[in-house]
């Protein structure tokens, strides 16, 4: 039966994603492109050069981590929108930590930035969590508050409080020292010079630890019980309340490490931002594609990446807009939302149904006793 499931959730993300693609084949024959030559320039420029499948991977690394800490706090019942700003907090913190101590041996400073920003991204989802956890507040309104607070308080730190040698100017800070770096001169290399980082180890680490905290710990069992049925899993004596403080901490702090590989892996500074960062959204869409699974969202990941970069291939050698591949992704996730939102449906019919059923029985059972 698992097993089922588990291949009914793969051919609906196969569906969707062929779906999506030929909505933005239909609308380029509409606007008169050639969509077999857009299609073939997009997947060659994501992966025709070692250059360009350096720049894919690097592209995939932060989103597989923001994707990790979707899927978690999703397993455990809640719906955590605000992974842009708990992936700028790890992003700025990181880099503040190595820009702070960038004399310190690189077997300590990047541990300590990576921690730093973890717990960066966990404090800022936990402020979430206590509110649902002990006031019933609404995460979803509470996450989307946070992503504004960061992003100021992100720009208030950077530009007033970041001491000056710390900057080249308000906005900006300086490059990091190679101490702080993901950056692997053999793996630059071995991908003509893109700016793949060691970030995506990192990535394949965190998709196992998930994996095994999901699936062969208490923790994890505790987590997807609390987000099956609070009420039940009360009962039976696991502590609701802990485990969504629980669930939304380790959701921020896989969050922040993408803010952290941005950090010290694809930009080696942080800049203002004026809006939220998209690896926050993308995480999200790529959790939804991935089914919350390990593998699903390492595929996912792999699959928007290429979408993204080869996306400017796509414009450069055939001339077809960027925006197509908005197009594609938003049409993939749409019918992604379509299943979900048929399957809600379905599992309420089925509730009220037994529902029904239910009384009727306790009413003939009510009216044979009498």
């Amino acid at each position: 039966m698992i097993g089922k499931k588990k291949i009914n959730k793969a051919l609906i993300s196969l569906i969707a994603i062929l779906m999506g693609f030929i909505v933005g084949a239909l609308i380029m024959l509409v606007w008169s492109y050639n969509p077999i030559t857009a299609y073939t320039y997009m997947f060659q420029g994501a992966l025709g050069t070692p250059l360009e499948l350096g720049e894919t991977l690097r592209e995939m690394t932060p989103l597989v981590f923001t994707a990790i800490g979707f899927a978690v706090a999703d397993k455990a019942g809640f719906f955590n929108i605000g992974l842009p700003g708990q992936a700028q907090a790890g992003w700025v913190t990181s880099v503040w930590i190595v820009l702070a101590n960038q004399h310190l041996p690189k077997i300590i400073l990047i541990p300590l930035a990576l921690i730093s920003g973890a717990i960066a991204g966990a404090v800022v989802a936990g402020i979430a969590g206590v509110l649902r956890a002990y006031f019933g507040t609404n995460e979803v309104i509470t996450t989307i508050m946070l992503n504004y607070i960061v992003l100021y308080v992100c720009q208030y730190l950077t530009q007033q409080i970041m001491p000056e040698k710390l900057r080249i100017n308000i906005d900006t800070t300086k490059t990091i020292s190679d101490n702080g770096s993901l950056r692997w001169e053999w793996l630059t290399n071995m991908f003509g010079g893109s700016r793949i980082s060691s970030g995506i180890f990192l990535a394949l680490i965190g998709l196992v630890a998930f994996y095994i905290i999901m699936n062969k710990t208490t923790i994890g069992f505790e987590i997807k019980a609390v987000g099956l049925n609070p009420n039940a899993s009360t009962y039976a004596g696991i502590s609701a309340k802990k485990n969504i403080i629980v669930s939304m901490l380790l959701s921020g702090a896989y969050a922040g490490l993408g803010g952290v590989i941005l950090g010290l892996g694809t930009y080696q500074n942080y800049f203002t931002q004026t809006g939220n960062v998209d690896i926050g959204f993308d995480g999200l869409s790529v959790a939804l594609l991935g089914g919350n699974t390990a593998v699903g969202i390492f595929l996912a990941a792999l699959l928007f990446s290429i979408l993204k970069i080869g996306g400017l291939g796509m414009q450069t050698g055939a001339g077809i807009p960027y925006e197509i591949v908005s197009i594609v992704i938003a049409a993939i996730i749409f019918f992604v939302a379509i299943h979900y939102i048929i399957e809600y449906l379905l599992n309420y019919k089925k509730v009220m149904k037994h529902s029904c059923t239910s009384d009727k029985t306790q009413g003939l059972e009510v009216g044979g006793s009498k």
